[in-house]
Protein backbone atom coordinates (compact mmCIF):
# COMPACT_ATOMS: atom_id res chain seq x y z
CA UNK A 1 0.00 0.00 0.00
CA UNK A 2 1.57 3.35 -0.94
CA UNK A 3 0.61 6.14 1.04
CA UNK A 4 0.29 9.36 -0.17
CA UNK A 5 2.84 11.22 1.53
CA UNK A 6 5.51 9.03 0.31
CA UNK A 7 3.95 8.98 -3.09
CA UNK A 8 3.62 12.86 -3.49
CA UNK A 9 7.27 13.16 -1.81
CA UNK A 10 8.40 10.40 -4.66
CA UNK A 11 6.60 12.74 -7.64
CA UNK A 12 8.21 16.00 -6.10
CA UNK A 13 11.80 13.75 -6.39
CA UNK A 14 11.69 12.47 -9.44
CA UNK A 15 9.74 15.08 -11.43
CA UNK A 16 9.90 18.37 -10.08
CA UNK A 17 11.37 20.02 -13.00
CA UNK A 18 8.72 18.62 -15.12
CA UNK A 19 6.00 19.97 -12.88
CA UNK A 20 2.83 22.61 -13.85
CA UNK A 21 1.41 22.50 -11.33
CA UNK A 22 1.70 21.76 -7.69
CA UNK A 23 0.80 18.28 -5.87
CA UNK A 24 -2.10 17.71 -4.16
CA UNK A 25 -3.04 15.40 -1.47
CA UNK A 26 -6.43 13.94 -0.67
CA UNK A 27 -7.27 11.76 2.11
CA UNK A 28 -9.08 11.76 5.46
CA UNK A 29 -9.87 14.66 7.41
CA UNK A 30 -6.92 15.73 10.07
CA UNK A 31 -9.11 13.81 12.74
CA UNK A 32 -8.93 11.24 14.78
CA UNK A 33 -9.99 7.95 13.06
CA UNK A 34 -13.59 7.74 13.96
CA UNK A 35 -15.30 3.66 14.20
CA UNK A 36 -16.04 1.56 11.34
CA UNK A 37 -19.81 3.14 11.54
CA UNK A 38 -18.54 6.54 10.31
CA UNK A 39 -15.83 5.79 8.17
CA UNK A 40 -17.76 6.22 4.99
CA UNK A 41 -17.44 10.16 6.07
CA UNK A 42 -13.94 10.02 6.84
CA UNK A 43 -12.55 8.88 3.60
CA UNK A 44 -12.58 11.36 0.81
CA UNK A 45 -14.95 11.27 -1.47
CA UNK A 46 -15.24 11.38 -5.10
CA UNK A 47 -16.50 14.86 -5.29
CA UNK A 48 -12.81 16.04 -3.06
CA UNK A 49 -10.98 14.03 -5.01
CA UNK A 50 -12.52 16.03 -8.27
CA UNK A 51 -12.15 19.38 -6.71
CA UNK A 52 -8.37 18.38 -6.42
CA UNK A 53 -8.30 17.43 -9.81
CA UNK A 54 -9.55 20.67 -10.68
CA UNK A 55 -7.89 22.83 -8.67
CA UNK A 56 -4.47 21.56 -10.41
CA UNK A 57 -5.83 21.30 -13.87
CA UNK A 58 -6.90 25.23 -13.22
CA UNK A 59 -2.99 26.02 -12.13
Amino acid sequence: MVRAPSLSSRVHEQAFFHLHAPVLRVGGFHTPYPGAVFEHDYLPSLDRVLDAVDRVMAH
